[in-house]
């Protein structure tokens, strides 16, 4: 997804590139006042509905019902056509340029959560399917060429919806062929085959990307929001398995093999950089990349390798703090819910800060879900200790009887 930091950073370049002051001009642009019913309190203007969708989904599956006006707030962002922008201002109208493929594929995967919205649900569908490229792919904003990131974001709504990716196309080129175009091959360097580029460069050339990677090996694997699975497969992901020649004739890689060669790239990347992902900015030192690291746990969960993203989850745990700014950011919040809920760790303190940057919920089971998993305690602890303790002094006082009764005995040999 394209966040607020992003768009920043993209403004005040090309605000230095023009030779304007960029400053004042950014500072002088007023936030938005918060509507009621949405999650977190900074600046929804770019991630508005994708925070809300995100915090819906991962309070849903903690058994949270959330508020009315929450739930509203996020189908009251559709558009006519079924696509949702970023975020829209109360009263402002649809501008079709301003809807987005990310916004939308993840309130679909929200409102299917949620149960109920089946119209809203199904009109978004729609969006995506009249706004799929002629190869396949899906751009952020419809008419632009495709990326990894948002059509692997589209072909996790396509999952939840229950619409199959294969049978979804443009000119021929399925939704499955689309994210095939942004994965490295056999051609790649071993060590970057299964990763995903953002998009190619000018001469065609693919460059794995953390997020990228991270958010397209979630569909690959057939996965969505949220991360739901029982399938475990005992082996580490396969990695792909390349002809000697396999670089002279480059082939794209089979959506049979995606999944498994997106989890082998990702397995390797953790193992090698510390349980997390990096962002590599020209000119500055890597740093962690939370969001990518989320992905790729949901991504190695999904497609049955809990035990390679475990540690990852481990360290999202171990970071969480400064990731969530103390549970004060909704969106990161929700993403490190969501991957705690498919790791099967403990969720009630995420679910808490969760809930408390949004309205009141309707109803909160979480915590009889959270005692739920835990591991059952015995109802008759208390008693059992009474018990042994009665046993044993049945036991010592037998063994008292047997003693005197056999030296008795033996006085009588």
């Amino acid at each position: 997804m394209l966040t607020a930091a992003r768009l920043g950073a993209a403004a005040l370049s090309a605000a230095l590139l023009t030779g304007l002051a960029a400053g004042p001009a950014l500072a002088d642009v007023p936030a938005p006042a918060l509507p009621d019913g949405l999650y977190g309190k900074s600046d929804p203007t770019y991630d508005g509905v994708w925070r809300q969708s995100l915090a819906l989904t991962a309070l849903t599956a903690a058994k949270v019902t959330p508020a009315d006006s929450a739930v509203g707030w996020l189908t009251g962002q559709q558009c006519e056509d079924g696509g949702w922008p970023s975020y829209r201002a109360a009263g402002a109208a649809c501008d079709a340029t301003f809807e987005d493929s990310n916004a939308t594929a993840v309130a679909i995967q929200a409102l299917i959560a949620l149960g109920g919205h089946q119209d809203a649900v199904d009109k978004g569908v729609a969006w995506l399917k009249a706004h799929q490229n002629a190869d396949g792919s899906w751009a952020y904003n419809p008419g632009n060429p495709g990326d990894a990131n948002s059509t692997g974001l589209a072909v996790n709504a396509l999952f939840a919806a229950g619409t199959d990716p294969a049978g979804v196309a443009k000119a021929g080129k399925s939704a499955f062929d689309g994210l095939a175009l942004f994965q490295l091959g056999c051609a790649a360097p071993a060590d970057q085959r299964g990763a995903f580029a953002y998009q190619p460069d000018p001469a065609g050339a693919l460059t794995p990307n953390a997020l990228a990677s991270g958010q397209s090996a979630l569909a690959a694997g057939g996965g969505h929001l949220p991360v739901a699975t029982s399938v475990r497969a005992d082996a580490a992901p396969k990695a792909l398995t390349c002809a000697p020649d396999a670089a002279a004739a480059p082939a794209p890689v089979a959506h049979a093999d995606s999944g498994e060669a997106a989890g082998a790239y990702l397995t390797a990347q953790l193992a090698a950089n510390g349980d997390h992902l990096s962002l590599v900015t020209p000119g500055a030192e890597p740093k962690p990349d939370y969001t990518a690291t989320a992905w790729a746990a949901l991504a190695l969960t999904q497609s049955g390798h809990p035990q390679q993203a475990a540690g990852t989850v481990d360290w999202l745990a171990k970071e969480g703090a400064a990731w969530t700014k103390d549970g004060s950011d909704a969106g990161a919040t929700a993403t490190l819910l969501l991957v705690s809920q498919a790791a099967h760790r403990d969720t009630a303190a995420l679910t808490g800060q969760l809930t408390a940057l949004g309205p009141a919920p309707k109803a909160n089971d979480a915590s009889a879900t959270a005692t739920a998993t835990a591991p059952a305690k015995k109802k008759d602890g208390g008693i059992g200790q009474y018990w042994l303790i009665g046993v044993g002094l049945l036991v010592g006082v037998g063994g008292g009887l047997l003693l005197s009764l056999q030296r008795k005995r033996n006085t009588h040999l």
